[in-house]
């Protein structure tokens, strides 16, 4: 079996919504939110400067990342990483996350922001390991569920 991270393809656009609906509905519930950048993610990533990239184990959409813009000033948000739950615990995750950073040092970003909950302690800790830092969270904040915030800057 063999991991490829591919690029966003309009094709895979119904199953980065499946994938984040299962992962939401398992942790936490779905906000109104979600559902807007969820069901046209095309328009609301993509089409503004962003990326999704999804983990593809052989022919199987196993997990899916996304850096959506945040600001007209280079900076973006990674959000809507989520893992198929029978392919949880095996480095695609930290894979993805790889991807995303490389992603930003390639186009320059100007800072990646986080927004998550303090109960999903392996991810905090993979952010913490690859340099992120807590910072105020903001209230409101764009997601009901974020009780912490983190950032990367430059150079990552």
């Amino acid at each position: 079996m063999k991991l490829k991270i591919i690029n966003f393809d309009i094709k895979y656009e119904k199953k980065f919504f499946d994938l984040n609906i299962q992962w939401l509905n398992e942790y936490f519930f779905v906000e109104e939110y979600d559902k807007k950048i969820l069901s046209n993610s095309n328009k609301f990533i993509i089409k503004k400067g962003g990326e999704i990239f999804f983990a593809k184990l052989d022919n199987e959409i196993v997990g899916t990342i996304a850096l959506m813009p945040i600001a007209n000033n280079n900076e973006f948000e990674l959000t809507k990483m989520a893992v198929t739950k029978a392919h949880r615990n095996k480095g695609i995750g930290k894979i993805l996350l790889e991807r995303c950073i490389k992603e930003a040092k390639n186009k320059q970003m100007k800072r990646i922001l986080i927004y998550s909950n303090k109960r999903l302690e392996n991810a905090i800790y993979l952010y913490k390991k690859y340099g992120f830092k807590e910072i105020h969270l903001e209230k409101p904040s764009p997601y009901e569920r974020a009780d912490i915030k983190l950032e990367l800057n430059p150079p990552f």
